[in-house]
């Protein structure tokens, strides 16, 4: 029956680290943007230019 009790202090301590970091996630602006990251996939990437690589030379 002991274990009962300490499985429940560990449940109830777990819930209270997580819930601490929901608050500190909302406190830190973690939240703020929910509409981007959604679009975010939309939008083109740019393409980088390859540079030129030199070629053999051109008979003529």
């Amino acid at each position: 029956m002991a274990i009962i009790y300490f499985l429940i202090g560990c449940s109830i301590l777990i819930a209270l680290i997580f819930l601490g970091a929901f608050f500190w996630a909302n406190k830190t602006g973690q939240h703020d943007d929910t509409h981007t990251p959604a679009i975010r996939i939309l939008f083109d990437d740019e393409v980088e230019e390859e540079p030129d690589l030199p070629t053999e030379e051109k008979k003529e």
